[in-house]
Formats: structure tokens, sequence, C-alpha cells
């Protein structure tokens, strides 16, 4: 973390720390529903006000598009803030403005408010520097602590940054630390795992990731995309057929990089997708015409084992198979509590994120096993395909 300012380097003391955080978080019948999110950055909270700091939170909430959505402010949220944290929070109802002044200014040293939604503010999406200027008169710190959303160039994940002294929050420097760990300065050698359905919505991720690791697990639906490219026959399996070419190039990229692209070998194939249909395990050359390739077969289970084995850092992005319905789910959760145990026994450093990554995990009762799972989303994979995260940028030292 030598790049960027933290809470280290920083008093707190009667400051107003204004603090973006990710509270976007699910709710029913204006409850929240899953506080995950608010426990990731309770310890941040408790830090800045432990310290004297008088915490000034900023989230978004939904997709109100800059105008006032009934159903979409943050002050049902304000109660299960202060739950997590087990102290006041107030609330404000406007994150600019007198009401924003108002109830900033009351506070004492230590004490907490939470701001309403930046999203009802058009400023806020389109990085207006004067709505910056307005959520800047308010503080005099900044933090970020909303990894999930520096992938955004927003008014308050990075047009703040450049109008105030700017520092990245624990769970912020956490994840940095984790993703330099996976891949801007990883153990050597490095294996990815990639997985899910389609080719398309991560050629990005596969091109950066070819130049940058020792080896490439392929699995799930995008795999057979790959076996198609190949000249193999995969049946009625899930394949985007127009990307061959695509594929292709990917392929002969990893081959001048020294990247070893590990595809699966054999497969469990069934005729229909749903729980407990009848399958199969095939040679990858055997695939029948009616039928569909929903797992990884035992060997191809073994060779992903092999490639950690060989490896000091592993990155995973995405399921191996049709892992939400048994037994299809059984490559996944196999080659997912290996690394578990390899990660165990120190043997490697796991970084694992993405959507159905972190359920796949969770399914496989490992998730708490592995270095860092982050659960960033579109973040973690912009930082997975090389682009640089705007929020992530602004917090760099001058």
């Amino acid at each position: 973390m030598s790049d960027f300012k933290t809470l280290d380097d920083v008093s707190f003391q009667g400051k107003r720390v204004l603090l973006r955080v990710d509270l976007n978080v699910p709710t029913e019948g204006g409850k929240v529903t899953d506080k995950t999110r608010i426990e990731r950055v309770a310890g941040t909270i408790r830090e800045i006000a432990g310290k004297g700091g008088r915490v000034v939170l900023l989230a978004h909430f939904g997709r109100p598009r800059g105008k006032r959505v009934e159903g979409e402010s943050l002050a049902p949220v304000a109660e299960a803030v202060g739950k997590v944290l087990d102290r006041k929070v107030t609330f404000a109802d406007d994150c600019i403005g007198e009401a924003a002044k108002t109830a900033i200014d009351a506070l004492d040293d230590g004490e907490i408010v939470l701001l309403e939604n930046t999203r009802f503010h058009e400023g806020e999406e389109k990085n207006d520097p004067d709505f910056a200027k307005a959520l800047a008169a308010n503080g005099d710190l900044y933090v970020n602590d909303a990894f999930s959303a520096a992938h955004r160039a927003h008014a308050s994940t990075e047009g703040l940054a450049h109008l105030l002294p700017a520092y990245a929050g624990r769970a912020m420097q956490k994840e940095l630390e984790a993703l330099t760990k996976g891949l801007e300065k990883p153990t050597r050698p490095v294996c990815a795992v990639v997985g899910g359905a389609k080719v398309s919505t991560k050629i990005d991720l596969l091109e950066n990731l070819v130049g940058r690791v020792d080896k490439l697990v392929i699995g799930g639906g995008m795999a057979n995309t790959f076996l198609h490219a190949k000249g193999i026959a995969v049946g009625k399996s899930l394949a985007e057929r127009d990307l061959s070419e695509s594929a292709q190039k990917i392929m002969a990229r990893a081959q001048e990089a020294g990247c070893e692209i590990i595809l699966p070998v054999d497969a469990v194939v069934a005729k229909e997708f749903k729980a407990g249909a009848a399958s199969n395990v095939h040679m990858i050359d055997t695939i029948p015409e009616d039928g569909m390739i929903l797992d990884l077969g035992p060997a191809s289970v073994e060779r992903v084992k092999a490639a950690m084995s060989d490896s000091r850092t592993i990155v995973w992005n995405g399921p191996l198979g049709a892992f939400e319905i048994k037994p299809f789910d059984k490559g996944t959760v196999d080659a997912a509590r290996y690394a578990a145990r390899r990660t165990e026994a120190k043997a490697i450093v796991t970084v694992a994120g993405g959507g159905d990554t972190v359920a796949a995990l969770n399914h496989a009762g490992v998730a708490d096993a592995f270095t860092y799972v982050s659960t960033a989303g579109g973040a973690f994979l912009e930082w997975l395909e090389g682009k640089a995260l705007p929020g992530v940028a602004a917090l760099r030292k001058s």
C-alpha cells in the first residue's frame, strides 16, 4: 500500500470526515435483509469515530437517475448501520445543502451521520465539479472505503478525492492488498481459474490474463466455446460458436506469452438441464449429439488440481460447471475445496471474486478459507481485465 495514503497517515480528531461506503444493500419492506456490506465497512467507521473524527457517511442506493425516488432512500439503512455498530447513527435528508450542513454541524467528535442517497442528484453519476464541491464543502478529509464502486468515475468516488486530502479506508486497503498479491505483484507461478457461461462477457478478462499468468484454467459453458474452436463437437452444449475466431486468437496469444491453457478432457453430460437429471461421464471427443456438457469430468478436475499444486497464487472468477443444480456442482466444489485446503496449508494465496464466484464458493463452504474473496462485482472484473479504476487511481499519492 505504499502507493496510497491510509488511515495510518492522518489524525482525525475534530475533523469532518466524508467517508464513501457501499450501502447498496438488499431491503424488503423497508428493512435491510443482508448486512454484509455494512459489516465490511464497520471497522473503518469505528476506527475514525474512535479517533475523534466526525463521521459523515456518503453512499448511493439503487438507480434513481438523479431524482428522488420513493423506496430508494437510505433512511432505513441508517438504522441497520446503527445496529451493526451498536451506536447511534443520525440521518440527513440530503447529501448537500442546508439539510446536510445542519446535520453535520450538530455532530460531536466520534459521532456519525448518514447522508441521503448521492444518486438523488444528477451531478453524482456525471461527476459534476459543482456537485463534488458541494459535497466537499461539508468535509475536512475524504476516505474511500467503497472498492465496489471504484470503477465508476462519480463525484463521491472520484471527484471528491481531488478536492480534499484523500485516504483509503481499511476495507479498500484490504482489497487493494489482496489484488496486489493476486496479479500486480504475485508470488509465481500464477494460475487463473475462469468459468461461467459466456466468453463474450469475459473476452477482455481472458486477453489480459493470458499475458499475466502462467496457467489459465477455463471451465463452465465458456470452455465449450474454446473446445468448438478447436474443432471438437460439443453436442447441444451451451457454446458461442460465432466466437470461435476470438477463442482461437486468445489461445494463440497465450501460446506466444507462454501461458498454458487448461481445457476439459472429460465432462459430465446429460440430455436435459434439471436437478437430478441422468448423466454420464464422456471423454471430450465423444460427446453425444444430443448431450449437454454440464460439469467437469473427474479427469478434468484432477488436471485443475494439478495446476493448483504447481502454483503459488490462484486468481478465481466463475464456476466450472452448472453448480446451481446437483449433481453438476461436483467439479466446482471439488476444485474449490482443494484450493481451500492448499490455502489453509499456506501453500498458495487464493484471491477470488465476482457474483457467481462468491455464490459458488459459499455453496462449497470454503469462502472463509480463501485468502481473500471480493464482493465488489464489476470493480473486481474490471481489475482482472487490467483496466484502471477511477476511484482507486484518485487515491494514489501524487
